[in-house]
Order: C-alpha cells, then sequence, then structure tokens
C-alpha cells in the first residue's frame, strides 16, 4: 500500500537533508585542507582545528594523542582549546567579528601555538607534557580506546568509574568523548574532545561526525608519518645515522633564521677527532668506521634534545645549539670532550697520547657572524686554534 508523506514527515526529512549536505560539506573542507601538507605537525593543527572550529565540528577544545609503539606509550602531541571561559568568549567574539573561515582559523591556530615566536598556549604545553603507557588499561582510558580500537563516551554518569584516570583528572571535564585514529586495521592517535565552557551535551551527531572525521585524519597522520621517514632517511648520514652534511647546511640556515626573528643566541661546534689517520691507517677503515658510530652515539646521547648533531664529514661532526649563547656552548663543548675522554674506545692505545681525543672549534651567533658561512669559518678558525694548542682543547 502507497504510503504519502505527511508534511511534517517532509520537512524533516529536509532537516536530514540539509544537515547531512552540512556535514559532508564540513568534513570535505577539513579533507582538502590536510591534502595540502604531508607535514605531521601541519596536519595535527587541521586535524583540531576542523574539531574545534565552529564551521567544523565545533568542540570547545581537542587533544591529539599519537600512539609511539617502539617506546610503549600514547603521547600527547597537540592541544587546541582556551584556558578559561574568558579566553573563550575572547576568541569567539574575534572569530565572528572577522567572519574567519577554516584557512583562517588554520593560520590562527598555527601562530597561537607556535614555541617559536614564545605564544605557545598553556593548554597546548600541558597536552604535550602528556604521555601514559599504552599497555596500562587499569582505569587508563587512552590505552583502553587504543587497545579495543573503539570510540568512548563519558557522561556524568560513568566518569566516575574512571575517576583515576590521569586524564580525567587533568581535564576536569564533565563529559568526554575518545575517538581512535585508525589508518588501515591500525591505530595510530586518539582525539579526545569536550565542551567544558558552554557544557552543551555531546550527541549521537556529534559522535557521528568526529568518527568520521578521525577515520580520515588517521590516514593523514600515517601519510604523514611515512613521508617523514622518507625524509629524514634522505638526510640522515648512513654510517652514523646522524644529520648529513646537506642537511646539516639546511638546518643551520633554518635554526638562524629563527634566532633572527626571536633575537635569541644560537652556537655552532665544530669537531674533530685527533690523529685519526694514525688510526684508520694501523687498523684500516672498518675499525675507524666503528669509532665514528659509537663517538656518533656519545654526541647524541650526551646533547641537548634541542641540539642538532650532524657528520659534517670524514672524522669531523658539527653540532647546531639553539638558544645557546658562547658561554653556554663553551660548557657544552667540554662535557662532551671529558666525557669522549673518560670512554674506552677499542684499540685507542694507538692514539700517540694513547687516548682517543677530540679538538673542538665554537662560533655564536650575532657576535661571530649572521651568515651560515660565518658560522661555520669562525668555528672552523677556531677549531685550527685548538689542534695548534696541542689538541683535546675547546677554543672559541
Amino acid at each position: 500500500m502507497l504510503h504519502l508523506c505527511t508534511m511534517e514527515e517532509i520537512n524533516k526529512l529536509k532537516l536530514e537533508l540539509e544537515r547531512t549536505k552540512t556535514e559532508l560539506g564540513i568534513l570535505y573542507e577539513i579533507s582538502n585542507a590536510m591534502r595540502t601538507t604531508l607535514k605531521l605537525d601541519e596536519i595535527l593543527y587541521i586535524i583540531l582545528t576542523g574539531v574545534t572550529a565552529h564551521i567544523g565540528l565545533g568542540f570547545n577544545r581537542a587533544l591529539l594523542f599519537l600512539i609511539n609503539e617502539r617506546e610503549g606509550l600514547i603521547e600527547g602531541k597537540m592541544g587546541i582549546g582556551p584556558d578559561s571561559g574568558e579566553e573563550a568568549n575572547r576568541i569567539w567574539s574575534q572569530i565572528e567579528g572577522e567572519k574567519m573561515d577554516l584557512e583562517d582559523l588554520i593560520s590562527a591556530c598555527k601562530f597561537s601555538n607556535d614555541p617559536a615566536n614564545g605564544s605557545e598556549s598553556s593548554f597546548n604545553k600541558q597536552v604535550k607534557g602528556m604521555k601514559v603507557s599504552l599497555h596500562d588499561t587499569n582505569e587508563n582510558i587512552l590505552s583502553l580506546v587504543a587497545l579495543e580500537g573503539m570510540p568512548l563516551h563519558l557522561t556524568k554518569e560513568t566518569m566516575d568509574n574512571y575517576r583515576n584516570s590521569p586524564i580525567v583528572q587533568s581535564l576536569k571535564s564533565e563529559e568526554l568523548v575518545l575517538i581512535p585514529l585508525k589508518a588501515k586495521d591500525k591505530i595510530n592517535g586518539i582525539i579526545i574532545a569536550d565542551n567544558f565552557i558552554t557544557r552543551e551535551p555531546i550527541g549521537k551527531d556529534d559522535l557521528h561526525m568526529l568518527t568520521m572525521l578521525a577515520n580520515q585524519a588517521g590516514l593523514a597522520i600515517e601519510n604523514s608519518q611515512l613521508y617523514e621517514k622518507t625524509v629524514m632517511l634522505a638526510h640522515m648520514d648512513s654510517l652514523t645515522s646522524l644529520w648529513n652534511h646537506g642537511y646539516f647546511q639546511y638546518l643551520l640556515q633554518t635554526e638562524l633564521e629563527k634566532s633572527r626573528a626571536a633575537k635569541i643566541p644560537l652556537s655552532l661546534i665544530l669537531l674533530d677527532i685527533d690523529h685519526f689517520k694514525v688510526y684508520n691507517d694501523i687498523l684500516g677503515h672498518q675499525a675507524g668506521d666503528k669509532t665514528l658510530t659509537e663517538l656518533a652515539t656519545i654526541l647524541k646521547d650526551q646533547s641537548r634534545k634541542m641540539d642538532f648533531v650532524c657528520r659534517y664529514g670524514g672524522e669531523e661532526f658539527a653540532i647546531i645549539l639553539p638558544q645557546a649563547d658562547k658561554k653556554e656552548a663553551f660548557l657544552i663543548a667540554e662535557r662532551l670532550r671529558t666525557d669522549i675522554e673518560k670512554h674506552t674506545f677499542s684499540h685507542e692505545d694507538i692514539f700517540p697520547t694513547k687516548k682517543l681525543t677530540v679538538s673542538l672549534g665554537i662560533s655564536s651567533f650575532p657576535e661571530d657572524g649572521i651568515m651560515p658561512a660565518d658560522l661555520v669559518l669562525a668555528s672552523d678558525k677556531a677549531l685550527y686554534q685548538a689542534k695548534n694548542k696541542g689538541r683535546n682543547t675547546t677554543c672559541c
């Protein structure tokens, strides 16, 4: 029997159609934005802006965690959201007043979360400090979502079951939604979203939209990670696994530009193994390569996390020290020199001093120059001076 729709049913269908059209439009915009870059940080910005933007999914704040299988951790990578109701109202008023679209919001979020310009939000810093075990499912909701691969919606009624979870304690939200990010059949991250300012309930439509976005986001993140891995291998020295000479030049240029813009110091260390030709001539290049690899590990392990350790060429290494003035660079260089001198290398009694030692030359921005070539030349001169002073020495 033919059923004729009532006006009420027709209007309801029209509303459903309009809502679906709007949702697909939002996902299409976010998906298009994700396709504009392969850089992981930019992908994460776009995903979280899409989750929190008023023209996106409209959540008050969102956090993104990535799974580090090698270390068995779930690590906080980025968070977008206001720290208070006052800040939220200020941001929302600005967005409305300037009629910002998704592209404008992505640009604004990048600036407001960029540590290089000193404008990183406290919420983003808080998220980046979060780490939990991948395999600890005892009241750890992140591990639960990662291992089960299913969304988790915590309401006032169910939140109390996870009151000891670090995330629940940290966010202090009355309602949370956690969605796994999937690439094929693998979970590579988790998005958390809430409405801690407006306290608007999270409905089925919100969960549906966030899940669809998460499916696209998981693939975008996997593509970005594969790209970054390929780029890293292309810029890596095959023997020591340090950055190679070509990438050293790029890094020095990039870090100098950041230092000039932020008006902060930067230093460069050039390091050379003393009498290494003697070692290679007697034992052969295979033994020499083993020693270079061992030394590279010491340099990487003993340098600061923010430093860039590179193989400059042969038995020479370069270390770029962001935010370090000459005094700090000298202390770092001396620590490295003494650590290397104390370390026992194979057959080091072949050296004239019966120990493997290094000489180091330091230059700093801005006093020794403002261009990469200036710093390299100044460090090279200081290294030559260290050699002339009898080696196993640091000179500025």
